[in-house]
C-alpha cells in the first residue's frame, strides 16, 4: 500500500456546497480555527419528520452579494469562542464540501460574517484527513468545483 501524495491548496480556495445547491464560493483556509463557518442570516430551527433541521439564508460573494435559501439537518448547537475572545452560541450543520476534485462531509457553524472578507472559513477539522498540504503563500491552487451532484468523490 502506498501513501497518497497530499494535494497542495492555498490560503484561499474555490469551493462548492453541493447539498445546499451552492457552487463557486471563495473560502479562506484557517488552520488556527478548529471549526468551519458559513455566513448565514435568518436562521430558523424547525422539525421535519421528527428530526431537527435549520433553515437559513446563505450569503455568497463579497463584491456582488448573492443570497441563497438553504435547509439542512441540525447537528448541534455549539459555543464558539472567536479570535477576539467573544463566546457565541451557533447552530451546526453537516454538509458536503467540494474542493478541487474531492468532496466530503464537513461541519459548519452558521454565523454572521458580514464584516469578514470571506463568507466561508475552513477550519482545521475540515482539512484534518491528511490529504491536504497548505501553502499560505499561494491562492486558488485548485480549479473551481463545478459539481452540484452530492456524493462525488
Amino acid at each position: 500500500m502506498t501513501a497518497k501524495t497530499p494535494t497542495v491548496i492555498g490560503l484561499r480556495e474555490w469551493i462548492a456546497l453541493p447539498d445546499l445547491g451552492v457552487v463557486g464560493l471563495r473560502a479562506k483556509i484557517d488552520t488556527g480555527a478548529a471549526t468551519s463557518a458559513l455566513h448565514a442570516t435568518d436562521i430558523v430551527p424547525f422539525e421535519r419528520h421528527g428530526k431537527s433541521w435549520v433553515r437559513f439564508t446563505a450569503h455568497l460573494g463579497t463584491l456582488v452579494q448573492r443570497r441563497h435559501r438553504c435547509e439542512a439537518p441540525l447537528v448541534a448547537c455549539k459555543i464558539i469562542k472567536s479570535s477576539n475572545g467573544q463566546a457565541q452560541t451557533r447552530y451546526v450543520i453537516r454538509t458536503l464540501l467540494a474542493l478541487g476534485d474531492r468532496a466530503w462531509p464537513v461541519e459548519f457553524t452558521l454565523t454572521c460574517r458580514k464584516t469578514m472578507r470571506y463568507r466561508v472559513l475552513l477550519g482545521s477539522k475540515a482539512l484534518g484527513d491528511g490529504h491536504w498540504l497548505i501553502d499560505p503563500a499561494k491562492t486558488y491552487m485548485q480549479d473551481k468545483p463545478q459539481m452540484l451532484t452530492p456524493g462525488a468523490q
